[in-house]
């Protein structure tokens, strides 16, 4: 796995953990009864912004921890995703060998 691969990686882990962070211990400003005019009454009354980007953070390291290890052990290989034997056969047309070439 490439440098650039593994920050991909990490940039899709952190912001699929934060959308699912930001919503828990969320306090509206219907739920505290303390609406600012021109907002919603389900915006959020105390949002902690930097708390929840450190906790995803820290979540997100260790689920690209776990993905990286995956992926760099071999575990599963893109031939684990050829369910019709494309691979296969653009391997015999081309005349390689196997994909890591």
């Amino acid at each position: 796995m490439s440098i650039t691969a593994a920050a991909v990686l990490f940039a899709v882990c952190w912001f699929m953990v934060f959308f699912i962070v930001l919503p828990l211990n969320l306090t509206t400003q219907g739920d505290a009864g303390t609406r600012v005019p021109g907002t919603h009454v389900s915006s959020p009354e105390d949002l902690r912004l930097g708390r929840k980007m450190i906790v995803t953070t820290l979540i997100a390291l260790l689920v690209w921890a776990g993905l990286a290890f995956v992926i760099t052990s071999g575990w599963i290989e893109i031939r684990d995703f050829d369910w019709f034997g494309v691979l296969d056969r653009h391997l015999e047309t081309t005349g390689q060998s196997s994909i890591a070439q």
